[in-house]
This record gives structure tokens, C-alpha cells and sequence, in this order.
């Protein structure tokens, strides 16, 4: 599973992709406005020009005709933009044309199998189940991600799962156990899952370990000595 990072805060971008970690971006309307007033194109061009892999960037439109005319002039910013479109009746129609264009489309704001059905028949790249949403209203969000992989895996389709609306670092693990294709997390919860207080304990009983025996000698300064005394 891979993981791309949901913000649209260039900082924690940079610091993402500098770990080596993160091959994508999903961004939206909320995320962006976050950040301030800014040049919104500027934006989503400068995290395309971090970014190796996909960047999702949505439209505002609400009927396909408009949606199909923004996702045209998004597309032309950078090689690795992707659309996300939203999940209903204009959506559908305008990820139908988008994707005869080779516009990749993600198909975001996903809730039902239903929803994930006609996206993927539509021809979009991307579904994006929105779990966290999903389990604010007592549903489960996860189950839905469960359905969806098991539906492409089936029929072997092409469009590939990014379990969206992650709250937690329970959230990454179980989409990883449900075989989504990709978990869009926010910047506190990558660093959140890298934490563990036994590691914490481990290399600081480790240092102290060294100290009683070594004082305040490096490893690189020991390994020097032993091969001069070695010699």
C-alpha cells in the first residue's frame, strides 16, 4: 500500500517526500483554504513539482459541462495532475468524458460499492472511499474500502483504491489489511505512525548502556581506535 499525503501545505509536503515515504498528494477546496489566500494554480504547481507521483486537485463545478472545462485547464498545469470528480449522476457523466480524453480522473467523495461500481465503469483512475466520514454517521467506512477492492479485484479492473478520510493510525492499518491500493493520510498521523514508546525506551536504554562502558565516545571515533590498534 502506498501513501500519499492529504494537504496542501507545502512545508510538510517537502518533509514527506524528503522521508522518502510519500508518492502522492490529494488536496481540496478545505485543505487549500487552510492555507491561507493563495494563488491556487501557483499552489498545485509547486506540489506537483515536489511530488514524484499523483496530485489531486478538484473541482468546483456542479454540473458535468462546467466540470469537464475546469478538469480540461487543471490538467494542462503539470504531467502528474489528476481530477478528482466528485461521486454523483454529473460526475459519473463527466468522468466518462474526461477519461476518453486520458484526463485521469479520481473519483472522490465515495461512500457506497454502488458509487464505486459506476466510477470505475466511468473509467476513473482513482476511487476515493471516504472512511472516517463514513464512520461519523455509525456506518463502517473500512467495510466499504473491504467491498470496493474486492469489486475491482474481481472483475480486474483497472482503477485503484485510496482509502480517504483517514482519522487515525488504526484507519492505515486496517487499510492495509483490506487491500487498499493507496491510504491519503494527513501529516499528523504519518508522523503518528512512525511513534512507538517501546522504540523510544529501546534506543534510550541503548545510549545509556553505551555511555557506562564507552563515555562519551562515538562509534565512528571506536571503530577508528580499533583499527589503529589493530594495526
Amino acid at each position: 500500500m502506498r501513501l500519499f499525503l492529504d494537504t496542501a501545505n507545502i512545508g510538510h509536503i517537502r518533509h514527506g517526500v524528503e522521508l522518502g515515504i510519500i508518492s502522492g498528494v490529494t488536496t481540496n477546496p478545505s485543505l487549500v483554504s487552510k492555507e491561507g489566500k493563495v494563488n491556487y494554480q501557483k499552489l498545485v504547481k509547486e506540489i506537483c513539482s515536489i511530488v514524484p507521483g499523483p496530485v489531486s486537485t478538484e473541482v468546483l463545478s456542479q454540473d458535468a459541462h462546467g466540470m469537464i472545462a475546469e478538469a480540461r485547464e487543471i490538467a494542462k498545469w503539470a504531467g502528474n495532475i489528476v481530477v478528482k470528480i466528485p461521486a454523483n449522476l454529473e460526475g459519473v457523466k463527466a468522468t466518462s468524458v474526461l477519461c476518453k480524453e486520458n484526463i485521469k480522473v479520481n473519483f472522490t467523495l465515495c461512500f457506497s460499492l454502488n458509487q464505486a461500481l459506476l466510477g470505475a465503469a466511468a473509467g476513473a483512475a482513482f476511487i476515493s472511499p471516504f472512511v472516517g466520514r463514513l464512520d461519523d454517521i455509525g456506518e463502517d467506512g473500512m467495510k466499504v474500502v473491504v467491498d470496493i477492492v474486492q469489486f475491482l479485484d474481481y472483475y480486474q479492473l483497472p482503477a485503484q483504491v485510496i482509502a480517504a478520510s483517514i482519522r487515525h493510525t488504526q484507519h492505515c492499518i486496517m487499510a492495509a489489511k483490506a487491500g487498499a491500493h493507496i491510504a491519503t493520510v494527513p501529516y499528523k498521523v504519518l508522523l503518528q505512525m512512525i511513534q512507538h514508546p517501546l522504540t523510544d525506551i529501546g534506543v534510550k536504554r541503548f545510549i545509556q548502556d553505551w555511555e557506562k562502558v564507552m563515555g562519551d565516545q562515538k562509534v565512528i571515533g571506536s571503530m577508528k581506535n580499533n583499527r589503529l590498534v589493530g594495526s
